[in-house]
Order: C-alpha cells, then structure tokens, then sequence
C-alpha cells in the first residue's frame, strides 16, 4: 500500500497535567514549528492535522491523596481517548503530540478497544528514560506521568483503569520498554514481580540496539497493531534537552534513528505518542527538530531503497 493512502491524524494534546515541571503543554506547537506535518507529507502520506484538544487548566496544587491533578488528568484522557477512537474509526494513523506522558493511558486505552475489535494482536514499544510503573502507593511525587503503565496494566487508580473495556488495557507480555535507565526502587520490584519485558541501557550497551530491537519486535507479525509511544526522554538529554525529566546516558541520535527505521521496517505501526517535548527547556527548538527528523525514520524515511 503506498503511503498516499495511509491517513496520519495529528492529534495535539497542549497539556502539562500529569508532569512535575512545566512546559510541556507548549509541545504541540513545537513540533509543528520545526515541520512534522510538512515532512510527513513529503514522505507522500495524506496528513490530517485536527489542532489542539481543549481541556482543563493545570492547577499546579499538591496531590492531596498521593494522585496530582487527577480530575484534571482523567478529563484530558478523556479527551485523547475519544479523538484517536475517531481517527482510527475513520481507518486513519493517530499521532497523537503531548503533552505529558499521562496521555498515554486515553491513547493506549482506545487503541487497546480497537485491536480487540478488529481481532488484533496489539504490541506497545514504550520508548522512555524511566518505567512509568509507578502506583499511587509508590509514586514519590504523585505526578502521573509516571504511573500510565500501571493504569494500562489494571493496577492503578480505579478511575483510570478499564477504559479499554477490560480491566487491563495491555496484558503484561504485550509492552516493551526501550532505554529505560532511572527506575524507582519499588518500580524495579513491580518489573520483576509483573514480568515485564526491559531492555534497558545495559541491554543496549551490551547487544547493541539492532539486536535489541530484533528481539523487542520478533513476534510482531501481520496481525499485529504496533503502537510506539514514545518519550523524548528516552534520548540522551545531548541531543534532547528541552523534556522535564532528562538523565544522562541515553540512546544516541543514531542508536534511536535505527529503533526508528527498524520499527518502520515491521510495516504494523498503527498509532504513535509522542511526548513529554518540553520547549521551555529547550535550546531553539533543537529537541523538536531531532523529535521530527525520528518520526520521519518511523515512518518509513530512510537514506536508501531497502
């Protein structure tokens, strides 16, 4: 299928609401400064751009019951979950900009209720610093841009859990984490006791991120909805400065272009999030032009015919 045919669906999501600094509402609109709609559609897909979602200021409060903002987080996951149900109704590629990566509980939610739908196997490529496996219980900030994989797993806050129709969005065996390199000690004895699969930095230090990449993606076959959400964190703060949360030690630029080209390489990426791109941190702009220059490599950019 050529790519004029594949609609992306740029869905923005102008909000800070699950994070501990501020900044990453303005997001959206740094991606679309430094190009996103116009490279994808050199790349030849028809490109929908729906602007931004409304939703609720972020109070800035402290979390009263070890959950930040929560009415305001549950409100704009409602928002993003009825958006990218739409877009992929329509038969259309959700991309959908943060935001902070609490968004990820509506966008994952809805993706999860399609694939079952559609008789899908759904595999998620989480790309991101940090785990994000935290719980009310164990969050040290109650900030909820660290616990979406509990809420999509069925173990965090009730009101954020079973959106997809069942009570866990993902079953444990359907997420990979890529980069992970800053993990709360009770989120590493929630890893080992879940059984998830991480391919952290020493991972990748030690087989390299090919090999890394084949064994994340091996059981991606054509029944599969492949969705990547994906962190700026994730990179090396180098060469992505502008996100909230940045540790040292990351993927380089051309380690994440070739997890990039490698996904793009399975042809079953069905939905994306990008997000916690903080352009109040950021040196010009820089960590959205890498940000778009990636998706590029996602969707199908490379230097040769393969």
């Amino acid at each position: 299928m050529s790519n004029a045919n594949v609609t992306l669906e740029l869905i923005g999501a102008p909000t800070d609401v699950g994070a501990s600094v501020r900044g990453a509402g303005m997001g959206p609109d740094a991606l679309r400064v430094a190009g996103l709609p116009e490279a994808l559609a050199r790349q030849g897909y028809a490109v929908v751009d729906r602007g931004n979602l409304a939703g609720p200021a972020t109070p800035w409060t402290q979390p009263p019951s070890g959950l930040r903002h929560l009415d305001e987080v549950i409100a704009w996951n409602r928002s993003v979950y009825q958006a990218i149900d739409t877009a992929l109704g329509a038969g259309h590629v959700p991309l959908m900009m943060g935001g902070d990566h609490c968004l990820a509980i509506g966008s994952i939610s809805a993706v999860a209720w399609h694939a079952r739908k559609r008789g899908k196997k759904l595999r998620v490529l989480w790309l991101d610093a940090h785990s994000d496996v935290n719980t009310e219980a164990t969050s040290p900030s109650g900030n909820l841009h660290g616990m979406p994989v509990s809420c999509l797993l069925g173990h965090g806050p009730a009101v954020l859990t079973g959106w997809s129709g069942e009570r866990a969005a993902l079953q444990h065996d359907a997420i990979r984490f890529i980069g992970i390199r800053s993990v709360d000690g009770d989120e590493k004895e929630a890893i080992r006791t879940l059984g998830l699969n991480v391919f952290d930095m020493r991972h990748i230090d030690e087989h390299g991120m090919r090999t890394t990449m084949t064994e994340a993606l091996q059981d991606v076959d054509e029944d599969t909805h492949l969705h990547v959400s994906f962190d700026l964190d994730c990179l090396d703060p180098a060469d992505a400065p502008g996100v909230g949360t940045g540790v040292r030690g990351g993927p380089t630029y051309r380690e994440m272009q070739l997890c990039m080209e490698m996904i793009a390489d399975t042809g079953r990426l069905g939905s994306l999030d990008v997000v916690e791109l903080n352009p109040a941190l950021d040196v010009r702009n820089q960590t959205a032009e890498v940000a778009v220059e990636l998706i590029e490599s996602l969707f199908g950019k490379s230097t040769l015919v393969r």
